[in-house]
């Protein structure tokens, strides 16, 4: 700019002088339109990148964004269909967010698209469709029928919607309980003769002595105790540990609660013991794993260090 002005001031003023600076002008205005583009719009401002690469119904999606920061909000937002998912800071200019998967889904491509400091990425995932076994059981007499109160389902409905933003957990999580596994994760089911339409077996099951111990699998602060004298009758004697960032955990039919609201627990940590209670037809321990109030399938977590 300071060279164009010089050439302004040593030329006569004459219709060539005129041409010069309209060109001139043109330049300047040209590079100045420029340097926000320049400045605002780095190609490698924002990159993302999904794992696991090869998801099935079931799995965690996790997005991992890496954000320039431009001086503004560089906190991004993660959209797919018509759900918003909040993205969690990991390290400097780094964010992570999840997307749960469920065996009600269909498998297929799933469109992500992730928003951050003015820029956009799209992104298309190819989620595999997985076969989930169907189980018929027969309630006893006083199970069959049993129906949840309003106390007991708006109690696990707001523990499920926890976002708290501090991540407790670090490093894969552990088996909650000893024993063998009786019934895997999203398996259909006919009760009685008839099937639950909509339904899936959210979680796990441990085929769990009566009075063997349960722990928790990754550290957490409890945020939902119950039990069936105040509700539960579905649950049963009921913990819930809050893990953190959409995660959650929660333990039922247990037998005994060792621990109350608001305590902070650790890895192995005793929570309660197995038990029966509630909809349930013997001891076992029935551990299920929640991303952002879906169900999702605990055991990739146990196995993978998800960060």
């Amino acid at each position: 700019m300071t060279t164009a002005y010089r050439i302004q001031k040593l030329l006569p003023l004459s219709l060539p002088n005129l041409k010069v600076n309209r060109l001139t002008t043109k330049i300047i205005a040209g590079t100045l339109a420029a340097v926000p583009i320049a400045l605002t719009l780095p190609a490698d401002a924002l990159q993302v990148r999904v794992n696991p690469s090869q998801p099935k119904l079931g799995d965690t999606l996790s997005v991992f964004i890496n954000v320039d920061d431009l001086g503004g909000d560089p906190k991004p937002t993660v959209n797919t269909g018509d759900k918003t998912y909040p993205a969690f800071a990991i390290a400097p200019n780094q964010y992570r967010a999840f997307i749960p998967t469920t065996p009600l889904e269909k498998s297929g491509t799933r469109k992500i698209q992730v928003s951050a400091n003015g820029q956009v990425q799209n992104l298309s995932v190819q989620v595999r469709d997985r076969k989930f076994p169907v189980q018929r059981i027969n309630l006893p007499p006083g199970k069959a029928g049993v129906k949840a109160t309003e106390y007991e389902l708006k109690r696990v409905a707001e523990f499920k919607a926890l976002q708290t933003p501090k991540k407790y957990w670090n490093g894969a999580f552990i088996k909650p309980n000893a024993g063998r596994i009786s019934t895997i994760y999203g398996v259909r089911r006919y009760y009685n003769g008839k099937f639950a339409k909509d339904y899936y077996h959210r979680g796990v099951d441990y085929a769990g002595a009566a009075g063997s111990p349960v722990v928790a699998p990754a550290a957490g602060r409890v945020a939902l105790v119950g039990t069936v004298s105040e509700g539960f009758r579905v649950h049963g004697n009921v913990v819930g540990v809050d893990h953190g960032q959409g995660v959650t955990s929660i333990f039922m039919h247990l037998s005994r609660i060792k621990v109350k609201e608001g305590d902070m627990v650790k890895p192995g940590q005793v929570i309660g013991t197995v038990g029966s209670t509630g909809a349930s037809t013997g001891p076992h321990l029935h551990w299920g794993l929640y991303v952002n109030g879906q169900s999702v399938d605990p055991t990739p977590w146990r196995y993978l260090s998800v960060k």
